[in-house]
């Protein structure tokens, strides 16, 4: 099992997503961003890493938001996703096209990764 981590940021019933690149594994597919864990690599490491290797940012992790297990074609996977708050904004997008900032009422107009959809769902629960 492939594990990943997520990060949920939210402010103001805001909640940052982001969309993957039209090329590789779910092309063009929402998600919380993250990625893969490196061998005798933690959690929270591993999610501090990514997001700078990704977004090109700094995160305080807030506390653990939840698990999801699902098996895509490739491979089955263990998605740990945490509450994070952004030290900086000045977003630089490698392994996406975009990010934004949206209501979490919004959350059904986007098209997420499977493995992404139980952590909309209490975002979701969360603002009734």
């Amino acid at each position: 099992m492939i594990v990943v981590t997520a990060a949920i940021a939210q402010r103001n019933g805001m909640v940052l997503i982001a969309r993957r690149l039209d090329k590789g594994k779910l092309p063009g597919k929402w998600e919380f961003p993250g990625g893969k864990t490196e061998t005798g690599e933690g959690l929270e490491q591993c999610l501090k890493r990514e997001i700078k290797e990704e977004l090109g940012v700094e995160i305080n992790i807030q506390g653990h938001f939840g698990t999801s297990i699902y098996e895509y074609p490739f491979g089955k996977i263990r998605l740990e996703a945490f509450s994070v708050e952004f030290i900086s904004e000045e977003f630089e997008l490698k392994d996406h096209s975009e990010v934004r900032w949206i209501c979490v009422h919004e959350l059904d107009v986007y098209d997420f990764s499977p493995a992404d959809l139980p952590f909309v769902e209490s975002l979701k629960d969360s603002q009734r």
